[in-house]
C-alpha cells in the first residue's frame, strides 16, 4: 500500500483524537489575520519564520504563548474553531478530546463565561453539520503555578459546561512537578471532573510515578520516558492506563528521541500497553492525525492490523461510555473490512 492509498484508507475510518490542544490547530492564515488585527501590521516573513523556530520543548511553549498573545478578543476564537473543524473533518476525526488554556487569556482580561460561549455554540454547531462530538479539558497549566491551577478549577464550577470534561495539567514539565499540585486534583476528582497530565515528555519516569500517585490520573500525555523504567511499564500493562501518545511532537523535543523510527511506541505496544496516536500541536509540528498513522507504518513497521488496533484505542481511550466505544470499535472494523 503506498502512500497515497494510506491517507484514502485511513481518511474514511472514524478516529478519535485525545491529545490536541486547541491553540495549536490555527492556519497560518489565521494567524497572519489575528497578529494584523492585533498590531496593525501585516507580519513579516521573517517574524513568520522566527515564530515557528525553536529547538526545544520551552522554546515551544513559549512561541504557543506568543500566538495565544495576538487574540485581542474573546471573537477571535471563531476563527479558532474554523480551523478546528476543518482540521476535524479533514481526518475523519469523529471524536476528540481538546485542551484549552485559559489562563493567558484571562490575565488579556477576557471573559470566561463569554469565551465558553463561543465554545459551546461553535461545538455545537460542529456537531450538528459534521456529527463529530467535541469535548474539553481545561489546561492548568505549569506555566503558571498552583494558585492559579486552582483558581482555573474553580472556574469550572462557577461556570459549568457540559462540554467540559475536565483538567489537564500541561506546560513546561520540568518547572512545575506533578506533586504540587496534588490538592488540585483532589479537588477536580471529588467534584467529579476528569483528570489527565503530560508527564514523561521532557523529564524522567519519575514524572510520570508522579502523576499518577500523587495526582491518580485516568490517562497519561505522552509518557515516552517510561521506556526507562521496566517496572513502570510493567504497572501501566497492568493498570491499562492509556498513553497518548504523540510521535513527531515527541521527536521534535529531543529528550528521548530524534528520530521518528525510534520512537518507544511500538515497544509500549509489544508490551501490552494502551497506547494511542494523536498529533499534540498540529501546526507547529507540520503534521496531522492520519501522517502519524502514516509514521507508525512507515518508520516503525507498524502492520495494517496493528494500526487498526491503535484507531480503536483511540476510542477505548476516550472518555466515553463502554457501548459509546463498543459501537466505534465495530464502526473502525467495518470501515478497515470495506476497504
Amino acid at each position: 500500500m503506498n502512500k497515497s492509498e494510506f491517507f484514502t484508507l485511513l481518511k474514511k475510518v472514524p478516529k478519535a483524537e485525545i491529545h490536541l490542544h486547541i491553540e495549536a490547530v490555527p492556519t497560518l492564515k489565521t494567524i497572519k489575520t489575528v497578529y494584523k488585527k492585533c498590531n496593525g501590521k501585516a507580519i513579516s516573513a521573517q517574524e513568520l519564520k522566527d515564530l515557528f523556530t525553536y529547538d526545544d520543548l520551552n522554546g515551544f511553549i513559549q512561541a504557543f504563548i506568543k500566538i495565544q498573545n495576538m487574540y485581542t478578543s474573546e471573537d477571535d476564537f471563531n476563527l479558532i474553531f474554523d480551523d478546528l473543524e476543518t482540521y476535524l473533518v479533514n481526518n475523519g476525526i469523529v471524536y476528540s478530546e481538546v485542551f484549552f488554556a485559559p489562563t493567558a487569556f484571562l490575565k488579556k482580561g477576557f471573559s470566561y463565561p463569554k469565551m465558553i460561549e463561543i465554545f459551546s455554540k461553535r461545538i455545537e454547531e460542529i456537531n450538528a453539520k459534521h456529527n463529530i462530538t467535541i469535548k474539553l479539558l481545561m489546561d492548568v497549566s505549569r506555566t503558571f503555578g498552583c494558585e492559579n491551577a486552582m483558581n482555573n478549577l474553580n472556574l469550572l464550577k462557577q461556570y459549568p459546561c457540559k462540554h467540559i470534561i475536565g483538567i489537564g495539567l500541561g506546560g513546561a514539565e520540568s518547572k512545575g512537578p506533578a506533586k504540587e499540585y496534588t490538592k488540585v486534583y483532589e479537588q477536580a476528582i471529588k467534584d467529579g471532573f476528569k483528570v489527565v497530565a503530560h508527564a514523561g515528555e521532557d523529564v524522567g519516569p519519575e514524572s510520570i510515578w508522579d502523576a499518577i500517585n500523587y495526582l491518580k490520573v485516568q490517562r497519561i500525555g505522552h509518557g515516552i520516558t517510561a521506556i526507562q523504567d521496566n517496572k513502570l511499564m510493567e504497572e501501566s500493562v497492568k493498570t491499562k492506563i492509556p498513553y497518548e501518545v504523540c510521535i513527531t511532537s515527541n521527536t521534535f523535543t529531543k529528550k528521548i528521541v530524534s528520530e521518528a523510527k525510534n520512537h518507544p511506541i511500538k515497544d509500549f505496544y509489544k508490551k501490552g500497553m494502551m497506547v494511542t496516536v494523536n498529533t499534540d500541536d498540529p501546526v507547529f509540528f507540520k503534521t496531522d492525525l492520519i501522517q502519524e498513522f502514516y509514521i507508525c507504518k512507515k518508520d516503525l513497521g507498524f502492520s495494517m492490523e496493528e494500526i487498526m488496533q491503535l484507531v480503536k484505542n483511540g476510542f477505548m481511550a476516550a472518555f466515553m461510555s463502554d457501548d459509546e466505544k463498543s459501537d466505534w470499535c465495530a464502526k473502525v472494523d467495518k470501515a478497515f473490512s470495506e476497504c
